[in-house]
């Protein structure tokens, strides 16, 4: 019945009309009631955009690292850097405040907090080789960094894992003869 045009309900109908099967019971009690038919997309689906998005296009712009953030916070509960100055545009905006000097006003602070951060790691590594203990982990590691450390431990088992040792020896084995009918 795939290849039918229409829903379950037109489907039976044409079934039933063309005597190739028989009228089965719920028939009647749909032509009744039928169900409720909801109007179909046009295959146009409408992008959904919100007021800050031009202005998180406009700081991945202008600080193209900060596109990793999202990736690797995703399911955090703080909202990323960008999405937080495109919010801090839209409020001063909304206080009567020009594009262009909310974006910098947004900017200056986004730039302030994150040499804050930096500067406060860096206070708590010098703390802690005064204490003579291990520097802390970095609170506000790079993005980047953190994703090459997740893909770390599957690059490791890639040189450990004996199956895999067999597999590259084997392709070592086919390239050196495959060399050599080259060299004949």
């Amino acid at each position: 019945m795939s290849f039918m045009k229409g829903d379950l309900f037109a489907k039976a109908r044409r079934l039933v009309k063309g005597l190739a099967k028989p009228k089965p019971a719920w028939l009647k009690a749909m032509e009744q009631a039928p169900p409720a038919t909801f109007p179909r997309a046009d295959g146009k689906v409408k992008k959904i955009s919100l007021p800050e998005d031009l202005y998180i296009k406009k700081f991945f712009d202008k600080y193209p690292e900060s596109l990793y953030h999202d990736a690797v916070k995703i399911s955090s509960f703080d909202p990323v850097p960008a999405r937080l100055f495109a919010l801090r545009v839209l409020e001063l905006k909304e206080h009567g405040v020009s594009e262009e000097k909310a974006m910098a006003v947004a900017d200056m602070e986004y730039r302030t907090e994150k040499k804050a951060k930096k500067a406060a790691y860096n206070r708590l590594k010098q703390i802690a080789c005064l204490q003579g203990k291990k520097p802390p982990p970095n609170p506000y590691p790079c993005p980047i960094e953190e994703i090459q450390a997740e893909e770390y431990k599957y690059i490791a088992e890639r040189r450990a894992n004996p199956k895999i040792l067999k597999i590259v020896e084997k392709m070592r084995e086919e390239k050196k003869a495959q060399a050599g009918k080259i060299r004949r």
